[in-house]
């Protein structure tokens, strides 16, 4: 199958869980300002082929202000990226499809705050093909000295925040680290419609990747195997607790675990 010539291309490890969805995030928001988007992996990268430019699909994201659609609920309300996006993300509430088994964030934890610092500092990406490798202390955009912790999604934190593994609690101390902020805000958008497959354990995944372009509503079957692909590989991930009280959580690096033909 011949590929077509990707407008966006950017670097992604695909064993982590957060960058992954990222992906299907940067997809979801490409086809809904340029509709007919396809996206692939290939190569150390996911590629997308669409009518502009990473340069100005990061700008309407950046420009688009996220709003909280329960004014009462700074921890856990939904959302809408308005438009050109007009999204809704609400992911989190989804009792159906156990949407609650992938949240990461509780307690004194505001959902909206988080997105929306970590939204802008999107602003400051420099190297778009590297953009989920962009990392910074994040700040409160309402309150310029206030530091923002992020999702937890991005599994290079995740991995550095169990508190077995480094022998104390970070957030026990309220240490603040560098933040991987597209990773967090696109992977918060791309779980609104691709979600991986729950497992036998309640909070262990499954997810595959594609190498064929695929347009976001196949995508999203071919993210929990719906539909499988050509050299569809398959990861598994722990959306693991990181804290004593078993409140807060993060996504863990995930682990291949099979190949189709």
């Amino acid at each position: 199958m011949t590929r077509p010539s990707a407008n966006i291309t950017v670097k992604v490890d695909v064993t982590n869980p957060g960058q992954f969805f990222a992906c299907c995030g940067l997809l979801e928001l490409a086809d809904r300002l340029w509709p007919g988007a396809e996206g692939w992996f290939a190569d150390g990268e996911f590629c997308i082929v669409c009518a502009g430019s990473v340069e100005q699909l990061l700008k309407a994201i950046t420009d688009t202000e996220l709003e909280q659609i329960d004014p009462n609920d700074d921890m856990a309300s939904p959302m809408q990226f308005a438009d050109p996006f007009n999204l809704t993300l609400d992911w989190w509430t989804d009792e159906l499809a156990k949407g609650k088994n992938l949240k990461v964030w509780a307690g004194s934890m505001r959902c909206v705050r988080i997105g929306r610092a970590m939204q802008q500092a999107m602003v400051k990406v420099r190297d778009p093909k590297r953009l989920f490798d962009h990392a910074a202390v994040v700040y409160d955009p309402n309150q310029r000295n206030k530091k923002v912790e992020p999702y937890y999604f991005d599994s290079r934190r995740g991995n550095n925040a169990q508190s077995l593994d480094i022998g104390f609690a970070p957030d026990s101390l309220k240490m603040t680290a560098m933040a991987y902020p597209v990773v967090e805000f696109l992977c918060l958008v791309g779980l609104q419609r691709h979600r991986p497959a729950q497992t036998e354990h309640r909070r262990v995944f499954n997810y595959y990747s594609w190498t064929e372009p695929l347009p976001v509503d196949i995508a999203s079957a071919a993210v929990n195997g719906t539909v499988r692909t050509t050299r569809s590989q398959a990861y598994r991930f722990e959306n693991a607790f990181r804290t004593a009280q078993k409140k807060h959580k993060s996504f863990l690096p995930a682990t291949p675990i099979g190949v189709s033909s």
